[in-house]
């Protein structure tokens, strides 16, 4: 009899290739920004100034960090409704395992509204009860041709022997 992990590879498998599905869109305001420059350190003008901005910047406005960016796959991915929720069944926890490939096409302007789409390219056994799926994200700016971020994120699932 497979495992829960071996039950769910087959569902993941079956969907290789395929879109999983688009956030809801979330708004990313200088409130935000500030905060994640305090958190990280990082206040270079462009994030934390707009009346330097305004003058110094080609963009006019202040800019999400591209890590900030970066950092809301988790809660963008969440209001993503999996495509088979039986791929699901027995799942303890998802742990983010890394990135193979990250790259920031566009600046997120301050008061942008950000949505990720999510596209699985592969998913694989790593022991009886554990799979890695391989996602593409792509963080996509409202009214913008560019997306803000495109990461492959790679995430272990871990399932109930």
């Amino acid at each position: 009899m497979p495992t829960k992990a071996e039950a769910a590879l087959e569902k993941f498998k079956a969907r290789v290739g395929s879109e999983e599905g688009t956030s809801d869109w979330h708004q990313i305001d200088q409130s935000q920004i500030n905060l994640f420059a305090d958190a990280t350190g990082d206040h270079q003008f462009i994030h934390v100034d707009p009346e330097r901005a305004a003058q110094l910047s080609p963009y006019k406005v202040t800019i999400a960090h591209g890590f900030l960016t970066l950092s809301l796959l988790p809660s963008l991915g969440a209001s993503i409704p999996p495509a088979d929720p039986a791929a699901f069944e027995g799942l303890v926890m998802g742990v983010n395992y890394g990135l193979d490939r990250v790259r920031f096409p566009a600046p997120v302007k301050v008061d942008s509204k950000v949505r990720a789409r999510r596209e699985l390219l592969s998913a694989e056994l790593k022991a009886p009860n554990s799979l890695q799926l391989k996602q593409r994200v792509t963080i996509e700016i409202e009214g913008e041709d560019k997306p803000g971020c495109v990461a492959d994120s790679l995430t272990r699932l871990i399932y109930a022997d």
